[in-house]
């Protein structure tokens, strides 16, 4: 009975190697795990306008033809996508993240294109506003179906005329009468894009500085797709003190707020002087936002010309960002194979 008992546990010892080796084995015939590994690359969107000598916009440039540092580093362009009154694409070879820029124009939706003008019945001014008004209007002849315009004032407060709209006929009669003669309408928020959803004319009617104007304006307009354009057709902005002209605190907010929503001021200026204090708002403004600054009381239709070339369109392009800790980026663009002026946006924030 011993020997059976002991030959028995013998068995029982033989059986548990025998699974164990068994499972052990089974464990090594599996294949082990795969692991892929995956680089994301954070991209910048740096809009810009490129002239020539003339004014004219500079078409058919591709990622190459740019060359853009980031906080002072020259990072790589993917992709240089052309959005303008015909939606040309100039890089056919589009990459994967290059898909938002052609969201940068929904179907039906053009240009945006903001009017704010700057009222002032003071004699060095006014004759300068009536000049640009007519001025302004023979500009609604170069509007494709697809762009939308809005008509804004300003004197005491923020007035609204018109919500985006491609009625020519009603914008021109705002522009050859209504802004200098009038009172606004009730405005009532158009069909999508709107300006006024976001931008209400009580709002406006509370609003007693320009630079508070400028960062409302901003904001109604951070939701709209792709770049946006203000024409800023006034006199200027700060505070003159014996140390120069300084921004006042309000500034900063709507510098802020129109950098976000992609929007590029273009500042011209009506004054009939050959220098004066309250252009460097304008000049300032313009250059943060990717705009520029033009005098207006001599050679008005060059600088005209200039306003138009530079609405005619303007590049996406997709830029790979330099590792870094900042929220605030600050961008330098130039053409690398053309001769032009680029027009971009000083900083970009991330959002």
């Amino acid at each position: 009975m011993r020997e059976a008992a002991r030959k028995a546990v013998r068995r029982s010892r033989i059986a548990v190697v025998a699974a164990v080796a068994a499972s052990i084995a089974g464990v090594g015939a599996q294949q082990p795990p795969r692991f892929g590994e995956r680089v994301e690359v954070a991209r910048l969107i740096v809009d810009a306008r490129v002239l020539d000598d003339r004014g004219n916009p500079i078409a058919g440039l591709t990622a190459d033809d740019f060359k853009v540092s980031i906080d002072g580093k020259v990072a790589r362009v993917e992709t240089a996508t052309w959005v303008g009154g015909h939606d040309t694409v100039v890089d056919p070879e589009m990459s994967r993240s290059a898909s938002s820029g052609t969201a940068d124009r929904a179907a039906g939706i053009g240009r945006l294109i903001v009017f704010l003008f700057q009222k002032d019945l003071e004699p060095s001014r006014i004759v300068g506003l009536m000049r640009i008004l007519l001025q302004s209007r023979h500009l609604l002849e170069t509007l494709t179906s697809d762009d939308r315009i809005a008509i804004l004032s300003f004197d005491s407060h923020l007035k609204i005329w018109t919500d985006f709209t491609n009625d020519r006929e009603r914008l021109d009669r705002v522009l050859a009468h209504g802004v200098l003669f009038e009172q606004p309408p009730a405005v009532a928020a158009s069909s999508m894009p709107s300006l006024v959803a976001r931008l209400a004319p009580e709002s406006g009617r509370r609003t007693y500085r320009i630079e508070r104007a400028l960062e409302l304006i901003g904001e109604a307009l951070e939701p709209l797709p792709g770049s946006k354009s203000l024409v800023l057709i006034g006199h200027g902005f700060g505070r003159f003190t014996r140390d120069g002209v300084t921004m006042e605190n309000d500034y900063d907010p709507a510098r802020h707020a129109l950098v976000t929503s992609r929007t590029s001021v273009f500042s011209l200026d009506v004054t009939n002087a050959d220098y004066h204090s309250l252009e460097a708002g304008l000049q300032l403004v313009s250059h943060q936002t990717g705009g520029f600054y033009a005098r207006t009381h001599i050679f008005p239709d060059a600088a005209m010309r200039r306003l138009a070339g530079a609405l005619a369109g303007y590049y996406v392009l997709f830029v790979e960002k330099p590792e870094s800790q900042r929220s605030v980026h600050s961008v330098k663009t130039e053409l690398t194979r053309r001769k032009g002026s680029v027009l971009t946006t000083s900083d970009i924030s991330e959002r």
